[in-house]
């Protein structure tokens, strides 16, 4: 029963995702889907560089206009720009392409860091005003923490979670090939008994 319901609620949700992917496409607009995501690098002076990317996606039908990316969210206090800029700015972003931006902080200061979603304006030339979209979070950002040494079974736990499966498969793969190609011992006895 359990089963049925779940595959009820799969289903229910493939038909939204199709039918409101059908009215995205419907609809002679752009739709702005932006990526945020952060890498920590730790220095050997004692500070910790922060490599920032924001990748722009235009999911919809039509071409977005004076598109700029702000991503102001980033404290003074506690991070420093090494190289790139915070915000920028293009002409368009056509229907179907991808705008990538990408900046390098650092910082000195030793914290867990909230950062907020970059904002996206954009010009659709049927509207008279801006359009705006934000990007995904990140998850917390624990600057110059003090992270345990990962022991030898916790690194064979994280290994077996995220490959377990695909050996699982390779087994039963090469246990089958392993059974299809080995005569059985039943068929050969009999097969001994014949030649007598």
């Amino acid at each position: 029963m359990a089963i049925f319901t779940m595959m009820n609620s799969l289903a229910a949700l493939l038909l939204f995702l199709i039918s409101s992917s059908s009215l995205i496409a419907a609809s002679d607009s752009p739709f702005i889907l932006a990526h945020k995501k952060a890498t920590l690098n730790r220095l050997k002076s004692g500070a910790e560089k922060l490599s920032v990317s924001i990748d722009i996606y235009n999911q919809g039908s039509a071409t977005a206009y004076d598109v700029s990316l702000n991503d102001d969210g980033w404290s003074s206090d506690i991070f420093s720009i090494i190289s790139g800029n915070t915000s920028t700015s293009w002409e368009r972003l056509d229907a179907g392409a991808l705008l990538s931006h990408s900046f390098e902080l650092e910082s000195n200061v030793k914290t867990v860091f909230y950062s907020s979603p970059a904002v996206i304006t954009f010009r659709v030339p049927t509207k008279a005003a801006l359009q705006e979209a934000y990007s995904t979070p990140l998850l917390p950002l624990e600057i110059l923490s003090d992270k345990p040494r990962e022991s030898t079974l916790d690194l064979a736990k994280r290994a077996l979670a995220k490959y377990g499966s695909l050996i699982s498969v390779i087994s039963i793969v090469v246990l089958f090939v392993y059974l299809v190609a080995t005569p059985s011992k039943s068929g050969a006895a009999k097969g001994s008994k014949k030649k007598r």
